[in-house]
């Protein structure tokens, strides 16, 4: 937590507004009526901050920053590098990004740069020196905001243009050392695509090579390696004026960066939020989805992150954008609070007169002022952070549970061809993350290089690939109590996307042999039956054969798989390892999780089965505070049976045996034991 207290603001745009000083005049005034204590500066502000090549103007910028510091609102200070000014790709054309196809982009939108362009990061670098030593001590700027939204230019976010061929190469030349190895790590000898040279390697193309999945795995590895030297490469330019700490705001399971490998550059995780509420009326699976993200970014670290973009009513970029309805938005900013966010911010203050996102939505529209019911929900967020403040302070969630999710598996999974050709590894992790959600037991997401230490129970869908050391750590935790979960299609290949021959790597483990991989169409179904209840698979699934000591918990009931293992369980040292052989829909799930919850020895904060919609999460300390956040995301008020006795943190209300939830709300309850 900066500052001891729980940031609320967001996205502030002064320079489209520089003709307009009544404006900029409400605005401080708006601000503090709101509860706002920090804003963001600068995001998209190159072109007013260098109007012309090595010419500065930052007065505006100096005298807002100072201005805001007098009525006590923080700024987080961005660099400008998101968005390139005309007059830069106007005289240094070859900043341009180029597409696969060779195509060089024309200036406009965003992220639309060459990482590796010499120029680009000399004009950047030159922007951030002065930038940082005329801002960076400013007693208000509290934090670095590194461009924005890395990657984000409205699809492929890499650039292919010769200079980043040439890089490429010199790239998998430190990787690999000899063409040898990498022609074998490729299978270079399928369909004789084995290299002779370095210079015939070319990124992959939808008119050249795209049919080699090492190369395209490497690829993304590439793109990311690349943009975070170009992360890098800003942070050192800063710090050598200023020594704030420093983030970049990451986004919604996105594909085209591994944030678990950009986490280590940055101080603090930050990331923008925009959730799809009220794409139907049941807002069940669009809270599972925030909930996973905001998961996935605290775990990054295993710290608070800040919650740096959300919208206080509707987006502007989806076919049909609903506002927020009553209620939504304080939950909705609760929630990213509950998963470990010590912030709720905002894209954008005011909203622009014109350009792309003039309708999206922000604090303030085109008209009313103060007198919306967006600007009154904001205000009530913001009075509320600041009475959970210091009650949050130095709290963070401490799961003992784990799911994997992994970039270089996400990309390795949803590149190969078959035994699908639609698998979508985001979904398989979501819809097992959806049953610890349900039951409230809190969880983290991790990648396979990170440590199993400490938790009980660790789950791994759709986990193709293994990484370096995976196997091993696996193997550890098991063995020493832990608690494993698979599925089919996991361990199927190595780092390179080479299958695996012999055996699975954790045969041992999981007390299983795999012999095929079935995908059938939707008219052959199938079924199981666990714990007395039947249940059916999905359009993928195993054939395996237990090992001596495994048991079966469920088999196929129907064609040529009847009586096979659907649903095993092997015992290894200290704990278990369970291996689910086929696609299960979330009824199972949920069912088979529960059981894998009392087996760990794990329930939820207040102990009780949650109605449906309902779930909690619990941001604790070393002191032994407890605080735990009741959710409700169905549209109608919940009554809550058995919880014990609770004290309501923010009223000191009592509550015991029961509890009443309106809907769409969020109440903090006080606890008093320790953390099992």
């Amino acid at each position: 937590m900066i500052g001891g207290k729980l940031l609320h603001g967001g996205d502030y745009n002064p320079e489209q507004w520089l003709e307009y000083p009544e404006i900029l005049e409400e605005d401080i005034r708006l601000m503090k009526e709101a509860h706002v204590n920090c804003v963001t500066l600068g995001v998209f502000s190159w072109a007013v901050l260098e109007p012309e090549e090595g010419t500065y103007n930052f007065g505006w910028m100096e005298e807002i920053i100072d201005r805001l510091g007098a009525e006590g609102i923080q700024v987080v200070l961005a660099t400008p590098s998101g968005a390139m000014p005309h007059w830069l790709t106007a005289k240094y054309p070859e900043v341009m990004q180029v597409q696969p196809d060779g195509t060089k982009n024309l200036p406009g939108k965003r992220h639309n740069f060459c990482y590796t362009s010499p120029v680009m990061r000399a004009k950047t670098r030159a922007l951030d020196h002065e930038l940082s030593a005329r801002m960076g001590r400013k007693e208000n700027v509290i934090l670095w905001h590194i461009s924005n939204e890395l990657g984000g230019n409205f699809g492929d976010s890499s650039c292919h243009c010769e200079q980043c061929q040439e890089s490429f190469r010199g790239w998998l030349k430190e990787r690999y050392g000899t063409l040898d190895a990498l022609n074998h790590a490729y299978w270079g000898r399928f369909w004789s695509h084995a290299y002779s040279g370095w210079d015939q390697i070319h990124s992959p193309a939808p008119h050249g090579e795209w049919t080699m999945t090492g190369l395209t795995l490497d690829w993304r590895r590439f793109v990311t390696e690349q943009m975070r030297s170009f992360c890098r490469m800003e942070i050192e330019t800063v710090r050598r004026n200023s020594a704030l700490p420093v983030t970049t705001n990451f986004m919604e399971f996105f594909k085209g960066l591994d944030y678990q490998k950009m986490r280590d550059d940055l101080d603090v995780i930050s990331w923008d939020s925009y959730p799809f509420w009220h794409e139907r009326k049941d807002e069940v699976p669009t809270a599972v989805l925030a909930a996973a993200n905001h998961n996935v970014m605290r775990s990054l670290k295993k710290k608070p992150f800040l919650l740096m973009e959300s919208v206080p009513s509707a987006v502007n970029w989806r076919k049909h954008n609903p506002v927020k309805r009553p209620g939504m938005h304080m939950l909705s900013s609760m929630q990213a609070v509950a998963h470990g966010s010590d912030s709720v911010q905002y894209f954008q203050w005011r909203k622009g007169r014109g350009a792309y996102e003039k309708f999206h939505g922000a604090v303030l529209g085109h008209k009313n002022g103060s007198g919306t019911r967006t600007f009154r929900e904001v205000s009530e967020v913001g009075a509320r952070l600041e009475g959970v403040s210091e009650l949050l302070d130095g709290t963070v969630n401490m799961p003992k549970a784990a799911i994997i999710f992994d970039w270089e598996n996400w990309w390795a999974v949803e590149d190969t061809t078959g035994p699908r050709l639609d698998t979508d590894y985001v979904a398989s992790v979501v819809s097992h993350y959806r049953a610890f959600w349900e039951a409230g037991i809190d969880t983290d997401i991790i990648g396979m290089e990170d440590s199993l230490e400490g938790y009980r129970l660790v789950a791994a869908p759709l986990n193709y690939m293994y990484r370096e050391g995976y196997a091993e750590r696996v193997r550890s935790f098991v063995g020493n109590g832990g608690i494993y979960v698979t599925t089919c299609f996991s361990g199927m290949v190595g780092e390179s996307d080479l299958c695996f021959i012999g055996r699975h790597p954790l045969e041992d483990v999981l007390g299983i042999i795999q012999e095929e991989i079935d995908a059938p169409g939707e008219e052959f179904t199938n079924s199981f039956s666990y714990g007395g209840k039947e249940y059916p698979v999905g359009e993928l699934r195993e054939v395996i054969r237990a090992k001596e000591g495994t048991d079966i918990h469920a088999v196929y009931r129907e064609d040529y798989v009847a009586g096979l293992p659907v649903v095993t369980e092997h015992r290894f040292g200290e704990g278990a390892a369970w291996y689910l052989a086929a696609d299960t829909g979330r009824c199972f799930l949920k069912d088979f999780y529960r059981d894998r919850f009392r087996e760990a020895g794990m329930n939820n904060s207040l102990d009780i089965e949650l109605p449906y919609g309902v779930t909690v999460a619990e941001r604790s300390a070393d002191d032994g505070r407890r605080i735990v956040f009741v959710m409700n995301f169905k549209g109608e008020p919940v009554k809550l049976e058995g919880i014990g006795r609770w004290t309501d943190a923010e009223t000191g209300e009592s509550y015991e045996g029961t509890l009443d939830l309106e809907g769409f709300s969020c109440l903090l309850l006080r606890g008093n034991a320790e953390i099992d």
